[in-house]
């Protein structure tokens, strides 16, 4: 499964960055946010994940969230989580960046996470964006209130809506510096996470995808494996313990 190439940049790289999106957490049973179970309550989830939707009805909007807030809470990190957050201790540099919302990563021991697409967990304010002050969120399916009287929405990036520009800036400072940049279970559809392994590769990082099958950008990386997250990652960490001298 470790070519040659990839041994040699395991061993030798001073600065990995990874890429995760939906299909590391689909291998912990979290819904994949384009199938997430089809229609909920005769809704289109993508239809729902909308500043428009929003508007429109945020009781309706909060209670689906709610109970994807309920279905990520009752599922635990994959072996592929916890590998990544143990290899974090063999790099001298490891960025980790994820389309996820989640959390997961962070459950299984990695910090710093850079998170693209925000945080299910956290909250703020539709009208002042001030954060919600209550718990990580409302415990009920009814809409919270901002002293400002605007409604508490889900702290996640919504179709139509920019990617927290700090977060942006440092996945691509993070790709443009490292020298091994790990694309995995992303479909490399979405953009402009899916511009982060091109960058890491003009930049001279070598590029490896781990997938369950080619993504889009499949034929632009300097390797790929085939096979779940939660398989090859635990044996890419074999591996760097290996090659660098870890118990």
């Amino acid at each position: 499964m470790i070519s040659p190439s990839l041994e040699h940049a395991l061993s030798s790289a001073r600065h990995c960055a990874v890429l995760t999106g939906a299909g590391v957490s689909a291998e912990s049973g979290v819904p994949t946010f384009r199938s997430a179970g089809g229609l909920w309550k005769n809704h289109n989830p993508q239809e729902l994940a909308t500043p428009e939707a929003f508007d429109a009805d945020p009781a309706l909007v909060w209670s689906w969230y709610s109970w994807r807030r309920r279905t990520v809470r009752d599922v635990n990190p994959n072996p592929g989580h916890y590998a990544l957050a143990e290899a974090a201790a063999l790099f001298p540099r490891l960025t980790l960046i994820t389309q996820n919302v989640d959390d997961l990563h962070q459950r299984a021991g990695s910090s710093g996470v850079i998170e693209l697409h925000g945080s299910i967990e956290r909250c703020r304010c539709s009208v002042c964006d001030a954060p919600y002050h209550g718990d990580n969120a409302p415990p009920t399916d009814d809409v919270q209130y901002c002293r400002c009287g605007g409604a508490i929405r889900p702290g996640v990036v919504w179709f139509g809506e920019s990617l927290p520009m700090a977060a942006l800036d440092a996945a691509q400072q993070a790709a443009g510096e490292c020298d091994l940049f790990l694309s995995v279970g992303t479909s490399a559809i979405v953009y402009p996470a899916a511009m982060l392994p091109m960058i890491a590769r003009q930049a001279g990082a070598y590029t490896v995808e781990i997938n369950t099958a080619p993504s889009a950008l499949a034929h632009e990386m300097d390797e790929c494996i085939t096979g779940p997250s939660g398989v090859v990652l635990p044996v890419l960490l074999e591996t760097l313990r290996r090659l660098r001298g870890s118990a």
